[in-house]
């Protein structure tokens, strides 16, 4: 009770310093504070003060805009990692299978490659604690590998038929944000981007440069999937491709009024870029596709972007949790907003709506995208016709591909069968696989692939998983064998192997961005 009453008034007396400014704030804030006071003091049964505060907090930051959001003190490192960009650990990407804890990549020049830790390893116990078939959950394998810096952990592994032990010292592992660079064909250089984060753009430059030394011809930004991150991180990215005064976000709020302008030190102001996006693709990555957009910097391909446009500054309560505000709209440098409309308070509303594009068949047809004509806007160099109210229109459309999407494939895949057979093919092959490059893995994949697809049609029967009739086999059989393929590819490639697979075995927006790279003439492509 002692605490919980100097917490009270601890927070009445800070907030009286706003008093003769801010009345009604005040008012409230005593409103709230005494009503803890009496459940406190007078309440019949015991409850739990800080639980009620953490509901209460969450439920006035819900009746905000949909993207403003309460952290409690347990999820504050767990939400803000990937923005800071690294953590303290092992250096290992894992993946729970048959209950047991799997290896699928050791990070370059992390603490497990060095200790001779290799994917599709099995670890069997960690200091000593035996951790296979005991309900192991994802967050219990972080709080056991995580640590930290210089803390050594003792592993017991399983490959293939010998148990061997391993000291590994943790060590800061960065969390990278670019999954996969590769040059597709000389000159052209693929690159896709996963979130922003406080090293994003020096991680671009470094992928870019080690994979094309020489200025590159063309370059792919793959932003599907990128829900967004640091808004510097994609300014900066920006920057890149801009000439200098250009504009590449302006900002408006109550406390925020700036415009963010190109530098002028990029160094591929000139040549052809494309980017990739998708529904999914939010917030930075909306920034960095429409400055590029507004100024015929790029060409955009794929499907209408998410429509996030707030911009959320995060601050820190007194117990160490946080609360993400929305503090201000950012514009393109054409002054489109890029917000879904929403009512404050309305979040499951919001994001049904986002969601229902789908069903009113957006995804498939060019010609069900919703525009207002009000909202339409010229692009800066071309005149080129755009829209704003809600997401990137992207200039060249290419459909949802769910050919092959059907019952089997979707149980495959999702209940880890896949990932667990090619984890476990990748072991017993290790030799076989171990080989140069992607054209070198590719020479053996024709000589095993068959042997690894009717390999995975027998694991899956094992677990009770076959498919209803020949038809539905036959129907995603060729998207089957290329997943089974790119996870196999991860093992010695790691993301970028299996994005190499994915993109030029099966992936439509990937094929349409080289076309227009290699057919790129001028400033700008005509007929867009």
């Amino acid at each position: 009770m002692k605490r919980i009453t100097l917490v009270i008034l601890s927070l009445l007396s800070s907030v009286a310093l706003w008093a003769q400014t801010d009345s009604t704030l005040w008012r409230n804030t005593e409103k709230v504070a005494r009503t803890l006071y009496y459940i406190q003091t007078h309440y019949i049964d015991t409850v739990d003060l800080d639980r009620i505060v953490d509901e209460v907090i969450d439920g006035v930051v819900k009746n905000l805009d949909p993207h403003s959001l309460y952290i409690p003190q347990e999820r504050v490192n767990d939400t803000n990692e990937p923005l800071d960009g690294s953590f303290e650990g092992v250096g290992v990407e894992f993946a729970i299978i048959a209950d047991t804890l799997t290896i699928q990549s050791v990070i370059a020049g992390g603490p497990s490659e060095a200790a001779g830790i290799h994917p599709g390893d099995k670890i069997l116990e960690v200091d000593g604690e035996n951790i296979a078939s005991v309900g192991l959950t994802n967050d219990g394998v972080r709080a056991r590998l995580r640590g930290p810096k210089g803390s050594r952990v003792e592993l017991t592994v399983q490959r293939g038929g010998e148990i061997l032990h391993f000291s590994v010292r943790r060590d800061t592992i960065p969390l990278e944000s670019v999954d996969a660079a590769y040059l597709v064909e000389p000159g052209i250089v693929y690159l896709k981007v996963s979130r922003f984060a406080q090293n994003t753009p020096k991680e671009f430059v470094e992928a870019l440069s080690k994979v094309s030394p020489s200025r590159p011809k063309g370059i792919i930004i793959d932003l599907r999937g990128n829900g967004g991150g640091y808004m510097a991180g994609a300014i900066m990215m920006a920057d890149i491709f801009l000439e200098k005064g250009q504009t590449i976000v302006r900002t408006e709020g109550p406390e925020v009024d700036m415009e963010e302008k190109a530098r002028g030190k990029g160094f591929y102001q000139k040549g052809p870029v494309v980017l990739l996006v998708d529904e999914n693709s939010a917030s930075s990555s909306e920034i960095l596709a429409g400055a590029l957009q507004d100024w015929d910097r790029a060409v955009i391909v794929g499907r209408r972007t998410f429509g996030k446009g707030l911009v959320q500054r995060q601050y820190e309560l007194p117990d160490q949790s946080q609360v993400r505000l929305t503090v201000a709209r950012y514009h393109t440098p054409t002054g489109r907003v890029l917000q879904t409309p929403y009512e404050e308070g309305e979040r499951e509303a919001y994001f049904k709506k986002v969601r229902e594009r789908y069903e009113h068949g957006e995804s498939f047809h060019r010609d069900s995208i919703q525009v207002i004509d009000s909202l339409q806007y010229k692009t800066l160099r071309l005149g080129r016709t755009i829209y704003g109210g809600g997401g990137i229109i992207p200039d060249v459309f290419v459909p949802s591909d769910t050919a092959g999407i059907n019952r089997f494939l979707v149980k495959v895949v999702g209940s880890g069968h896949l990932t667990e057979y090619a984890t476990d093919y990748g072991d017993k092959n290790r030799r076989r696989l171990t080989v140069k490059d992607i054209k070198a893995f590719n020479k053996v994949w024709e000589q095993i692939g068959e042997e690894a697809y009717q390999g995975l049609l027998s694991h899956c029967a094992e677990k009770d998983l076959v498919p209803e009739s020949p038809e539905e086999l036959a129907a995603c059989e060729a998207i089957l064998r290329t997943r089974l393929k790119a996870q196999v590819a991860r093992i010695p490639f790691g993301l970028t192997g299996y994005w190499q697979v994915i993109n030029a075995e099966w992936d439509p927006e990937f094929r349409k961005a080289v076309e227009i790279v290699k057919g790129w003439k001028g400033d700008f492509p005509t007929g867009l």
